[in-house]
């Protein structure tokens, strides 16, 4: 079971992968993160068409509502929202693409947190994707999410290797 933010969300739609994602795994979410995805759905950009097709899958991903917050100067509402919902599912894997808040949300959550590539590493696992077009996905999605340069991109491409 894996939890997903709206940043790993819009990451997976920007590749075209989220629904392969959608069908191997089952994915929750909070309803925070959904109000996140349908405010960046409103802009005309590539962003906003990758949160437009997460919330146009909706109807094959758990929402859940969360009451209770947890915020820092690292994690977010969204973010916080689905460290606690991973508590309460007792899910494997928090999903995120917010390097700077992944070293709070492994303290925060009781599910091992990871960055969206490493769905496509499980996708390659499992035999629904191949290596290399895995490798080109993490390639389009640097370029896609101004990962290029970045840590983010350094350890996304590790994966693979």
């Amino acid at each position: 079971m894996i939890v997903a933010d709206a940043s790993a969300l819009v990451s997976l739609a920007a590749v075209d992968t989220v629904d392969a994602v959608l069908a191997e795994f089952e994915v929750h979410t909070t309803e925070t993160v959904v109000g996140e995805l349908k405010d960046t759905s409103e802009y005309d950009d590539r962003h906003g068409a990758a949160a437009r097709a997460v919330l146009d899958n909706r109807d094959e991903f758990e929402t859940h509502e969360v009451s209770e917050t947890l915020e820092s100067s690292r994690i977010d509402r969204g973010e916080g929202s689905c460290a606690l919902l991973t508590r309460r599912l007792d899910a494997e894997f928090l999903i995120t693409d917010d390097l700077r808040a992944l070293p709070e949300l492994q303290t925060a959550s009781d599910a091992e947190v990871a960055i969206s590539p490493i769905v496509l590493k499980a996708l390659v696992k499992r035999e629904v994707m191949e290596t290399e077009r895995a490798r080109e996905k993490v390639d389009r999605l640097a370029e896609q999410r101004s990962w290029l340069g970045q840590p983010i991109y350094t350890r996304a491409r590790g994966l693979f290797e």
